[in-house]
Parts: structure tokens; C-alpha cells; sequence
């Protein structure tokens, strides 16, 4: 599985074929076939590695303070760091499309505890930590394809105060309209 996650990460899910495989560990592509029954489940472990290293990067932003911008973050540094895993992951159409109310957890296996991290930190109900969470990661997904399509290079700094600006004024915005519900 390993060869198959480095050479994703290096040239893109494209890459994985059994003759790709083969080359990347110094052998045939026979090998492969007694690993694994066919190149389905290749892909699927390697989305499972993907995936595991993607939530690796999530957990470490809900142990910064604040949690929701250390989520955001990371999100940016995993695209920085891992931009053929990002592309694969978070870029491409799959056979799973899902509503846009429906995004967040297709798309983020910890996004309860994300939700966690903002009704703690922050009040919020639930609908509206939901609400907020959207937004920025719209926002955050953007800066973040910005970057790795290389329309524009943005360093951290730059993503942290872009990331703080939208937030408050979200913030703002939903702590007043949950003032005039009350």
C-alpha cells in the first residue's frame, strides 16, 4: 500500500495501474494480483491512506487553539503539502456527489468534532456552527485551490488573517441574527 500512496502523492491517482505499481516497486505487475484481487481494491486502500493521512492533519487543527482555525489550516497545509492527494480527494467529480447540505460530513470524517469545537468555543447552535463551518470551508477550499493550481501563491500568514477576517464577520453575522431569534 505504500507504493501505491507514494506514487499517488507524487503523480496523482492516474499514476496507479499495475504496470505503474510494478515500476514504482521493481518488479512485474503479477505481484500485485497476489496482494490484491484487482486494481479496485488497490484504489480503495489507497483512499483509505489518503483519507487516514488527511484526518491525521484534522486532528492536529482540533488540538490548536482555536480549534475551528486550526482545522482551517491544516486544511490549507494538507493542499500545500499533499496537492495530488488534495486534488484527488477534494477535486474530483466521484460517484458519490452529495447536496450542499450534505457536504461537510461526506467530505470530513471528524466533522462532528468539528462542529464540537465551535459550539464550545464559540455558542453556537448547532444549525448555525453548521452554517459557519460551510462558509469557511468554502472560503478555505478556495484559497487553497488558488494555491495548488498555482494561480496564486499564498503563504501561511496571509491564510491566517484571510481566515480570521471572514470568520469574524461571520461571526458577527450569526451571533446578531441569533440575538434578534431570542
Amino acid at each position: 500500500m505504500t507504493a501505491a500512496l507514494t506514487l499517488a502523492r507524487r503523480e496523482g491517482i492516474a499514476a496507479i495501474t499495475a504496470r505503474g505499481l510494478g515500476a514504482e516497486l521493481g518488479v512485474s505487475s503479477r505481484p500485485i494480483f497476489t496482494a490484491f484481487r484487482n486494481m479496485e481494491e488497490v484504489l480503495q486502500e489507497t483512499a483509505k491512506a489518503a483519507r487516514d493521512m488527511y484526518n491525521a492533519y484534522v486532528e492536529k487543527g482540533l488540538a490548536e487553539t482555536p480549534a475551528f482555525k486550526g482545522v482551517g489550516m491544516q486544511y490549507f497545509r494538507f493542499a500545500r503539502n499533499e496537492p495530488k492527494l488534495f486534488e484527488w480527494m477534494f477535486m474530483s467529480a466521484n460517484d458519490n456527489s452529495v447536496t450542499f447540505s450534505d457536504i461537510l460530513p461526506a467530505i470530513d470524517d471528524k466533522s462532528d468534532m468539528i462542529l464540537d469545537s465551535i459550539q464550545t468555543a464559540y455558542g453556537f447552535s448547532r444549525e448555525n456552527a453548521y452554517r459557519l463551518y460551510q462558509i469557511l470551508w468554502i472560503f478555505t477550499h478556495g484559497l487553497a485551490c488558488l494555491h495548488i493550481s498555482g494561480i496564486c501563491r499564498l503563504e501561511e500568514d496571509e491564510v491566517s488573517k484571510l481566515l480570521t477576517e471572514v470568520f469574524t464577520g461571520m461571526f458577527i453575522k450569526l451571533k446578531s441574527e441569533e440575538k434578534e431569534n431570542s
